[in-house]
């Protein structure tokens, strides 16, 4: 009798010992669930109502979709997040790069170095647009300083410069992301088998021809994982863009996450913006899914 009471002592233990972690995850599942899940479903439905100021579920079917796309504000965002991302990533990628072959060189201080390389992104957005604010500022930031030294006719006021202004908004995102997209390809140039190096070397081949041949093409994975983060943050860029010009000089910097912000907050247009942010989660979906589904399919 014992034994029985034991071994159903020791059932009903396994049973708790099993269930436990899921009892823990459940409120997080939960939460989860409702205020990302649940909002994104919200935000869907909203995009097909007359919503203005505050919800309404009056259907009106894909006429924000429609008015979205004849705006002409939207239309300058996504040109706008054309130009940024595509240089963005772009030149992300080659200078983080860059950055990874020389620290694999295994150089002196090579800790301090990629401390210090990696030290913007430790900062937020909104201190890294606050700071280039300043910087870019012709009347106290680089143009003021180098006039100051002598350079009279000096001029760098790109960031009053309707035709340019979207071009300040890539360098400081470009300084706060590069470190990172370093320590990414520095991780996958330190996995990369040594011995093939050594053999490429030994035939003969120049050090442009070993990179360009056997390192680069192992990086694909680092590439790959690089593209998705930088296009990710570039598509949902918003504080970098409002502490740095405030989608000015007009609508110079405007993208589509300032644009959704201020029609549904601002313009009281909640169906137009709910549209907008539809539309991204789409485009960062495209991006997503395909990288997924590639990984997946070369883990099986």
């Amino acid at each position: 009798m014992a034994q029985t009471t034991s071994g159903r002592g020791g059932s009903g233990g396994d049973w708790l010992r099993d269930a436990l972690p899921r009892l823990v995850l459940s409120p997080s599942f939960a939460i989860v669930l409702i205020f990302v899940y649940g909002f994104i479903l919200f935000t869907f439905v909203l995009s097909f109502t007359d919503s203005r100021i505050l919800p309404s579920f009056g259907f009106v079917g894909w006429e924000n979709y429609q008015k979205l796309f004849g705006l002409r504000a939207w239309g300058i965002a996504v040109k706008n997040l054309a130009i940024f991302g595509s240089l963005y990533i772009v030149i992300c990628c080659a200078i983080g790069l860059l950055l990874a072959i020389l620290l694999d060189q295994k150089i002196r201080a090579e800790g301090f170095i990629r401390t210090i390389y990696l030290y913007p992104m430790a900062l937020s957005f909104i201190v890294t647009g606050t700071a280039w604010k300043w910087f870019l500022d012709p009347g106290i930031g680089l143009q003021a300083v180098v006039r100051s030294w002598g350079w009279e006719s000096f001029t760098f006021d790109w960031i009053k410069n309707s035709e340019m202004a979207i071009y300040t908004i890539v360098i400081a995102a470009v300084w706060q992301t590069s470190g990172f997209v370093m320590a990414m390809f520095l991780a996958g140039l330190r996995g990369i088998d040594t011995e093939m190096m050594k053999a490429a070397q030994i035939d003969g081949a120049s050090t442009f021809a070993l990179y360009r041949r056997i390192v680069i093409p192992q990086l694909r994975p680092a590439f790959m994982s690089a593209f998705v983060v930088l296009a990710h943050m570039a598509i949902k860029s918003y504080d970098l863009v409002i502490a740095l010009t405030g989608g000015g000089p007009g609508t110079a910097t405007e993208l589509p996450a300032t644009f959704m912000y201020s029609y549904t907050f601002t313009r009281n247009q909640m169906g137009i913006g709910a549209a907008s942010a539809v539309i991204m989660l789409m485009t960062i979906a495209a991006i997503m899914v395909p990288f997924i589904y590639s990984e997946l399919r070369e883990k099986k």
